[in-house]
């Protein structure tokens, strides 16, 4: 034992003689540090994401109810000829449809999808 370590301690390879492993390295080029949790993060960092799209799924739906209730309000109190409401309400109504499909879609796609798709491709 080196009289300078603490008990528990390893030498350090290259005071041995040894070569020395270099860290992993990220794609990013910075050194992965292994008690990150990645897995975790990225959970989190989808978790996030999809909670970001709910509550912009919410404003939209909000505004589209207020200013389609306004429109229809503005209609019924200027003699109920002509239903124009009926306009905004269907082409506004497409891009809310559409925005609720982006907001709770499945957007992820799952190991079996792309296992199916990489067969697909092979073919």
């Amino acid at each position: 034992m080196t009289a300078n370590l603490h008990p528990l301690e390893e030498p350090r390879r290259e005071a041995v003689g040894q070569p020395v492993a270099e860290p992993p390295v990220s794609t990013a080029g910075a050194p992965v540090d292994p008690t990150v949790d990645r897995a975790g993060e990225a959970l989190r960092e989808r978790a996030v994401e999809r909670l970001r799209k709910k509550a912009d799924f919410r404003m939209h739906l909000l505004t589209f109810v207020m200013f389609n209730g306004m429109f229809v309000l503005i209609w019924a109190m200027t003699g109920r000829h002509f239903f124009w409401p009926v306009i905004p309400l269907g082409i506004w109504g497409i891009g809310l449809i559409a925005h609720a499909v982006d907001t709770f879609g499945r957007n992820v796609p799952t190991e079996d999808d792309i296992l199916e798709e990489m067969d697909r491709l092979r073919r």
